[in-house]
């Protein structure tokens, strides 16, 4: 490959660019913070000047600065804004896509949306691009992307320059790759931003495999960091029902958000709470914890999800992520069946590969080179003239030989098997401690730490032995909006066809999860949603949507309980789904499946599930969260205290303005208790000089709320 072209102006970059592409521009960019902002505003801003030219953006969660939907909330947002998003340059295209405010010359392609984002947006759902995660690489080739841009990582310079694609190691390589295998042309672009963490491993590339790398210092800002959300006592009931099925010494995927941190607690206290975790769950399990994993993490756990998210860290903070693979596969094998006791090297790991076949007597070169990779023998070990050579140390290279067995042990072994590695992402997102944490990691440390493609992660073709060698006892987690009561998920769209998210990596961990023999797929959902049309069951009996369909329902996990549906004939199927529904709903629920015939007209929702409701689960669960075993939030906040009581307030307050009943008792409330906030709370909402008689109102039912 030859030498990039290094570029130290975004500006110049965007020339190069426009010259170097004559006709339309298809622009290829990662999903969430490896996108290179402001390279990207550059481009758009030029070809959104000049209607001559045409730009399509194929990309997904295009991540943008929190705005308020009313002034109130604008109030309250721009200094918590200001203080945790700094520097971060919004996207200028989803700006202007959201305010439906794109110009005709520039389309934007997602195959992944911020949750909720663009319901009603017409555009962005016409234009949105359903697929999983494994085929976005050929998807983009199919859109006829010319270029991809992406933001990296750097050390040193000049000759001495090393990148790293940080954050996004994805799918860049997979597009490259079909791109050269279709002859087609693609221009390639790394931007340098020195705040994105250095990742080794995976993610590290030579500076040729960019056509062009920009070096200019506006490049560099802070990465995009939402901050932490509440645990919610629903979402920790789910958490602790979810981190009883995780089997010591397995292998763990989880999602972001407050599931995520509420699973990566819950198997925190598992961990070191031993005996309060058995108590928490007795709580939780009307008939017992018969199947349930109760144990420390001894072995400990391997880490293996398309997204690395803060939950992750905070095990392998623990040390319960701490399962080593390594990139071998009878290697792994004999690591997993007891062959290899652990990583401490022995005599017997030589008897141990020689007997398995994986290495020959008398070694040859490919086999020391195995040796080495892996730290069994030494690194400065040499293979000459048929003997292995150390310093002054020579042995003959049969190591079935008593004598040159003895000489090998006791001068060329190593210690301990190195590569290993805890923990393969394909992305990551987090708070700005995650990324910190990650900058500051020590070497050793940030080396088990292994961001690759998504095709390695996300499906078990190519290398599939390997795989299923390091993947023991997985489990999958996944969440989901909708189950229906035989068993289907609709987690990506409403059945209107309006996209919510996207489907994401989900499909693809489903399928592992059925193909891999000692694998399940936990499929989480809260047991009720909450809007503007009220209260609703997450368990219905049909949804016009299905994002994971009814014959690979496996185990589905609400507050209420566990539902493991695997190989279970349609009758069972509902009586488990609707033992773990909201009890408000279960009669209904009941009702439909008779009158479908699918639950026989005698039944009846057994007694010791009858009691489903959010105050007895939050009545369970007080007491360790008094305790400090389920604190709101488990792995910090960038909120302050008093940003917390307002934040709650206000979420109280738009809650009720949704519901008028609600908001009828709430200023009825109000005006009799005639509370008054603090004037600090009043002045950051813009509500200390309260003159209409809106704002005296508004003023009055905050101050009831907090």
């Amino acid at each position: 490959m030859t030498a990039p072209l290094m570029i130290d102006s975004v500006k110049a970059a965007v020339d190069h660019v426009l010259d170097t592409i004559p006709g339309d521009i298809v622009l290829g960019i990662p999903l969430a913070i490896g996108k290179p902002n402001t390279f990207v505003n550059e481009l758009y801003r030029r070809i959104k000047g000049n209607p001559s030219r045409k730009l399509r953006i194929i990309t997904a969660l295009s991540l943008i600065k929190p705005v308020g939907k009313s002034e109130l909330e604008q109030h309250f947002l721009d200094p918590l804004v200001e203080r945790v998003f700094a520097d971060y340059p919004d996207l200028e295209y989803a700006v202007d896509l959201r305010a439906h405010k794109l110009p005709p010359n520039v389309e934007v392609r997602e195959f992944f949306m911020k949750t909720g984002d663009y319901i009603g947006n017409d555009e962005a759902q016409q234009n949105y691009i359903s697929t999983n995660y494994t085929f976005v690489a050929r998807d983009m080739a199919v859109q006829g992307m010319n270029v991809i841009a992406q933001a990296v990582a750097a050390k040193g310079e000049g000759a001495d320059l090393k990148l790293s694609l940080s954050s996004n190691p994805d799918v860049i390589f997979e597009v490259v790759e079909k791109m050269k295998e279709a002859d087609q042309p693609l221009l390639k672009i790394g931007v340098i931003n020195h705040k994105m963490p250095y990742m080794p491993n995976g993610a590290e590339v030579a500076p040729d495999f960019y056509d062009v790398v920009v070096t200019d210092p506006s490049a560099t800002h802070t990465v995009f960091a939402p901050p932490n959300n509440k645990v919610s006592a629903a979402d920790y009931a789910i958490g602790l029902h979810a981190s009883s099925l995780v089997a010591d010494g397995g292998t763990l995927q989880i999602g972001i958000g407050s599931l995520g941190d509420a699973i990566a607690q819950a198997l925190i206290v598992r961990d070191r709470h031993a005996q309060e975790y058995r108590q928490l769950l007795t709580s939780l399990c009307p008939d017992g914890l018969a199947g349930r994993e109760l144990g420390r993490f001894d072995q400990g756990l391997y880490g293996c999800s398309e997204m690395f998210v803060n939950g992750f860290l905070k095990l392998i903070e623990a040390g319960i992520i701490r399962r080593e693979v390594f990139n071998d596969t009878v290697l792994q094998q004999m690591l997993n069946d007891g062959r290899l006791v652990d990583e401490t090297i022995t005599p017997q790991t030589l008897l141990a590969l020689l007997d398995a076949g994986r290495i020959a007597s008398p070694l040859s070169h490919a086999d020391l080179a195995f040796l080495k990779k892996f730290g069994i023998l030494r690194a400065d070990v040499k293979l000459q003239d048929g003997e292995l050579v150390f310093g002054d140390k020579r042995a003959a290279a049969n190591l079935r030989d008593p004598a040159a067995f003895d000489t090998v042990c006791d001068a060329m072994l190593g210690s301990r098997l190195k590569g290993g590695i805890f923990m393969t992402g394909g992305f990551f997102l987090g708070p700005g401690d995650f990324y910190e944490r990650l900058r500051t990691m020590p070497p050793q440390e940030l080396a088990k730490i292994d961001m690759t493609r998504i095709d390695f992660i996300n499906q078990l073709y190519g290398q599939g032995n390997l795989k299923r060698a390091q993947r023991r006892k997985a489990r999958f987690m996944n969440t989901t909006m909708i189950v229906t009561l035989l068993g289907a998920a609709a987690s990506d769209a409403l059945e209107s066809g309006q996209v919510v998210s996207g489907v994401g990596g989900q499909y693809n961990f489903v399928a592992m999860a059925h193909a891999l023999p000692d694998a399940r797929l936990l499929m989480m959902l809260r047991a009720t949603h909450d809007n503007k049309a009220g209260l609703k069951s997450s368990i219905v009996w049909n949804y016009g949507h299905v994002t994971i369909p009814r014959h690979l329902r496996d185990i589905i996990i609400t507050e209420y309980g566990v539902a493991d549906l695997r190989g279970q004939p349609d009758g069972e199927v509902v009586k488990r789904l609707i033992c773990i529904a909201d009890s408000r709903f279960q009669d209904e629920l009941v009702k439909q499946a008779k009158a479908h015939g699918k639950l026989e007209a005698h039944y009846e929702v057994p007694p010791q599930y009858r009691n489903n409701f959010p105050g007895a689960l939050e009545d369970k669960l007080r007491p360790w969260a008094d305790a400090g075993l389920l604190p709101p939030f488990p792995f910090g906040t960038d909120l302050t205290p008093d940003e917390l009581k307002i934040v709650g307030a206000l979420k109280k307050l738009k809650h009720a303005t949704e519901h008028p009943g609600e908001l009828l008792s709430l200023a009825l409330k109000s005006f009799w208790e005639d509370k008054e906030a603090p004037v600090a709370y009043l002045e950051r909402l813009g509500l200390a000089d309260a003159h209409s008689f809106k704002d005296s109102v508004i003023r009055r039912l905050f101050a009831g709320n907090l």
